[in-house]
C-alpha cells in the first residue's frame, strides 16, 4: 500500500504540474504547443517498457523525471511556436488541462485510500499509521487517521482541494475562459500541497528498525466522535476558500467585465463559509465535551486561526452585495477574497510550524518553512496583478447617505477587520514579544473580550438596523416607524430582566451596574431581542403583502415569500441563529463553579443542585481502562439524575483522559468532571460547573447552517397573474357533445 499511495501522490504532483503549465500556456502565449505536435512528438519517445514497472510501483522517480522531461520539452516546443507564429491549438490543450486536473482527483482519491486501507489493516511498516493507530483501536478512528496527524492531514487538504477543483472543472461551461484562470489558479496550489505530501511530510513514509507489534495509538483527546466529523468540516472551510480566491485573481488578472464572477464567487464562499462555521462549533463542542475545563472557546492560537478567515469571510459576504448592487467596493472585495484565502493558509502555518503552543496545534516541524514561502509567494503575486489592473477595479458610485444600506455595509465591514485584525495581533503577539524583547509575552481571554465584546454588539446594533435601510439614502421618519416597535420590544425586555427575582435563575434579576459582565450580558440579549424583532417584523411585512394579493393564510404567504427570495430570506434565518448564539454567550456572565473532594456519601451543593456521591467503579476495554464516579443529582429535594464522570487510561500511548459528564438543559448545563484521586491521602477529587444558556449556543448554530442550506435555495419564481377580463376574454367555449 506505501508504494501504490507514493506512485498515487507522484501522479497527481506530475499531472498538476501539467494542468498548470499547459492551462497557463493556452491563456497566457499567443501560439503555443499543439496536442497534434504532443501526440506526433513527444509519445513516441516516451519509455514505454517503463509501464509495467511503473503500475508495479518499481522506478517510481524515473517516471517522475520522465514526465519532468515531457513538460521541459513542452516547454521548449511552447517558445519555439512563439517565434515561429504557428497556428495556436489553445482549445486543445485547455482542454488536456482540464482533463489533467480532473484526473489529479483520481490519484489523490487513491493515495487516501491506500492510508485507510494501511490503517485497517495494521500496516506498522508504515511510520505515519505506527504512531496515529493500533490493533484495538475502533474502525471510526481508524479510518480518522486519515486527518489525525500532520502528514495525513496535509494528505486529506490535498484530496479536498482536489476534490473542490474537480467539481469546479466540471462546471467550465457556466464560463469557459474565467474557470480556465480560476483553474490554473487552483493548480498552482495543488501543487504547493503536493510538493509537501511527496517531499516534506510524505504518510507513507516507512518505519526504520524491527516491525512492531502495535503501534502508538490515535492520541487520546482525538478518540471522541465529534473528531471524526470536526476536522473534515473545519478542512471544508479551509481548503474551500481556495476556489473563491482563485476565481477573484483570474477575474483580476483577465480583466473580467461585470460582475458575473462575484455571483459565480458568492455561492463558494457560502458554502465554504459553511462548513467553516459547522467547523469551528464542531471544535467548541468538542473542547467543552472533552477537555473537561468547562469551557468552549479559550482564544487558542488554533481556535483564532480557524476564526480570521471566517471573520474575513463573513465581511465579504456582506460588502460582496454592495458589488452586486451597486458596484461599489471593488477593491476591497478583491482584497477580502485575498485576505479570507491567505488567512486560511496562514492558520495552517500557525498549527504546523511549531511556533506557537497549543492543545490543536501539531508538533514542530521543518514544514513551517513551506508555507512561510508559499505565503510570501501568493501575496506576491496576488499585489503584483492588484498594482497591474487596479485600474480595472473603479467603483461605479459613492456613498450618498450615512442613513443608509451601504452605510450598515460598510461599518459592519469595518468592525469584522477591526476585530480579525485583533485576534490577528493578539495571536502573534507572543512571537512578536520574543522577537522584540528575547521573552514571550501571552495575551489572555481579556485582552481579546475587551474588542471582541463590545464589536459583537455593535454587530448586533447592525444586524437589527440594516434590514431596514433602504439603498442609496433612508428618510429618518422611515427608520423611525419601522425601528420604533422592535426597539420598545427590546427596552421592555432589558427591563423585565432587571426587575424579576434572582431566584428565578440566570439571567433573570439582573443587576447590570454590579458587574461589567452583567452589563453586557443584558445588552447582548436586549439587542437579540432587538434583531429578533427587525427579522420577524421583515416577513410579517412581506407576508402581509403576499396574503393581500392572494388571501392566503400568513404562514404559507411568508413561505411563498421566502421562497421568492431565499438568499434575502435565508440571511434573515442566519442572523436569527447568530442571536440565538449570542443569548447563549451572554450566560457565561453567570457560570458558577466549585472543586471538592467526595468520599461515599458526601454531598456538594452548586446553584440549585446537590450532587451526593453514590460509588466509584472501574471497568476494563480493549483500548483503554476506565473509572468512573457515580453521583445522584438532587434539586428541590428530589432526585432528577444521575451522573458519571469519567476517566480513561488509554494503553497503546499510556496516557490519561477525562470524560465530563454533561446534564444539558435549555436554561443551564450541570458539568462534572473527575479530575482524579488527592496524591496525599487518595480521596477522590471532582469538580462541578453551572453553565446557563450553553444549548442555546448549539441549536443557534443548526439555525445558522439551516438559514445558509436556504440562500443556496434558487428563487421561486413568482407567479404569474393574469386579469379577470383577459381570463373571460380568452376562456375557451365548452363541449356540449352531439
Amino acid at each position: 500500500m506505501a508504494t501504490i499511495g507514493s506512485f498515487a501522490l507522484l501522479l497527481a504532483l506530475a499531472l498538476s504540474i501539467y494542468s498548470f503549465a499547459a492551462g497557463l500556456s493556452a491563456l497566457v502565449t499567443p501560439d503555443t504547443l499543439t496536442w497534434k505536435w504532443w501526440r506526433q512528438t513527444m509519445w513516441p519517445r516516451f519509455p514505454k517498457s517503463l509501464i509495467p514497472r511503473i503500475a508495479a510501483g518499481a522506478f517510481v522517480p524515473i517516471s517522475v523525471l520522465a514526465l519532468a522531461a515531457v513538460l521541459i520539452a513542452s516547454f521548449v516546443r511552447g517558445v519555439h511556436s512563439l517565434v515561429s507564429r504557428q497556428e495556436p491549438d489553445r482549445e486543445r490543450l485547455q482542454e488536456t488541462a482540464r482533463r489533467a486536473g480532473v484526473v489529479v482527483f483520481g490519484a489523490v482519491v487513491l493515495a487516501a485510500i491506500a492510508l485507510v486501507v494501511s490503517a485497517f489493516r495494521d500496516d506498522f511498516t508504515i511510520a505515519y499509521i505506527f504512531h496515529h493507530s493500533n490493533r484495538d483501536l475502533p474502525a471510526p478512528y481508524k479510518f480518522a487517521t486519515l486527518w489525525s496527524g500532520q502528514e495525513g492531514s496535509l494528505l486529506f487538504w490535498s484530496l479536498l482541494l482536489a476534490g473542490y477543483g474537480f467539481v469546479l472543472r466540471l462546471r467550465y461551461k457556466t464560463d469557459p475562459r474565467l474557470f480556465a484562470y480560476a483553474s490554473v489558479v487552483l493548480a498552482g496550489v495543488q501543487i504547493f500541497f503536493l510538493l509537501l505530501v511527496n517531499f516534506a511530510a510524505n504518510p507513507f513514509g516507512l518505519l526504520e528498525g524491527p516491525l512492531r507489534a502495535d503501534g502508538s495509538g490515535l492520541n487520546p483527546l482525538l478518540q471522541y466522535p465529534e473528531m471524526v466529523i470536526h476536522p473534515p468540516m473545519l478542512y471544508l472551510g479551509y481548503v474551500g476558500f481556495t476556489v473563491p480566491f482563485a476565481f477573484a485573481l483570474g477575474a483580476l488578472i483577465m480583466k473580467y467585465p461585470g460582475e458575473k464572477w462575484i455571483h459565480i464567487t458568492r455561492r463558494w464562499t457560502m458554502v465554504t463559509w459553511g462548513f467553516l462555521t459547522c467547523g469551528i462549533f464542531l471544535g467548541a463542542h468538542w473542547a467543552y465535551a472533552v477537555l473537561g475545563w468547562g469551557g468552549y472557546w479559550g482564544w487558542d492560537p488554533v481556535e483564532n486561526a480557524s476564526l480570521m478567515p471566517w471573520l474575513a469571510g463573513t465581511a465579504f459576504l456582506h460588502s460582496v452585495m454592495m458589488q452586486e448592487k451597486r458596484g461599489m467596493l471593488k477593491v476591497w472585495n478583491m482584497w477580502l477574497v485575498f485576505a479570507t484565502f491567505w488567512l486560511a493558509i496562514l492558520g495552517t502555518f500557525l498549527t504546523r510550524s511549531g511556533i506557537i503552543s497549543s492543545v490543536h496545534a501539531f508538533a514542530q516541524s521543518s514544514i513551517g518553512t513551506w508555507f512561510a514561502w508559499f505565503l510570501a509567494i501568493s501575496f506576491a503575486v496576488f499585489v503584483f496583478f492588484f498594482v497591474k489592473n487596479k485600474e480595472h477595479l473603479r467603483s461605479e458610485h459613492k456613498l450618498e447617505s450615512l442613513i443608509s444600506r451601504e452605510s450598515s455595509f460598510l461599518f459592519n465591514n469595518l468592525l469584522f477587520v477591526l476585530l480579525c485584525f485583533t485576534v490577528l495581533w493578539g495571536t502573534w503577539f507572543p512571537k512578536i514579544s520574543e522577537l522584540a524583547q528575547g521573552n514571550k509575552v501571552t495575551v489572555g481571554a481579556p485582552f481579546y473580550n475587551r474588542v471582541a465584546i463590545p464589536v459583537a454588539l455593535l454587530l448586533l446594533i447592525l444586524t437589527a438596523v440594516g434590514p431596514l435601510l433602504a439603498w442609496r439614502k433612508t428618510s429618518f421618519e422611515s427608520l423611525k416607524r419601522n425601528f420604533m416597535w422592535p426597539s420598545i420590544g427590546a427596552v421592555a425586555a432589558m427591563a423585565f430582566l432587571m426587575i424579576t427575582p434572582a431566584t428565578w435563575g440566570s439571567p433573570f434579576g439582573l443587576r447590570p451596574w454590579q458587574d461589567i459582565s452583567y452589563f453586557y450580558s443584558l445588552m447582548a440579549i436586549g439587542l437579540s431581542v432587538l434583531v429578533t424583532l427587525t427579522v420577524a417584523s421583515e416577513f410579517y411585512r412581506g407576508g402581509k403583502v403576499i396574503s393581500g394579493h392572494t388571501g392566503q393564510g400568513m404562514f404559507a404567504s411568508m413561505v411563498q415569500l421566502t421562497h421568492r427570495n431565499t438568499r434575502r430570506y435565508g440571511g434573515y434565518i442566519v442572523h436569527f441563529g447568530v442571536v440565538v448564539v449570542i443569548i447563549g454567550f451572554a450566560g457565561s456572565a453567570f457560570n458558577q463553579d466549585k472543586e471538592q473532594e467526595m468520599s461515599y456519601g458526601d454531598k456538594m451543593t452548586i446553584g440549585s443542585y446537590t450532587l451526593v456521591c453514590r460509588s466509584y467503579t472501574d471497568e476494563e476495554f480493549p483500548n483503554y481502562a476506565s473509572e468512573w464516579a457515580v453521583l445522584d443529582v438532587f434539586k428541590g429535594g428530589k432526585q432528577i439524575d444521575t451522573l458519571t464522570p469519567e476517566r480513561r487510561f488509554y494503553k497503546a500511548s499510556r496516557q490519561t483522559s477525562t470524560m465530563p459528564f454533561i446534564r444539558s438543559t435549555l436554561s443551564e448545563d450541570l458539568y462534572l468532571v473527575f479530575e482524579g484521586l488527592n496524591q496525599d491521602n487518595g480521596h477522590p477529587i471532582l469538580k462541578a460547573h453551572l453553565n446557563p444558556l450553553v444549548m442555546w449556543i448549539w441549536l443557534g448554530v443548526w439555525i445558522i447552517l439551516g438559514g445558509t442550506v436556504l440562500a443556496l435555495v434558487p428563487n421561486a419564481p413568482a407567479p404569474v397573474r393574469v386579469p379577470a377580463a383577459r381570463l373571460v376574454e380568452h376562456a375557451v367555449p365548452a363541449v356540449t357533445g352531439d
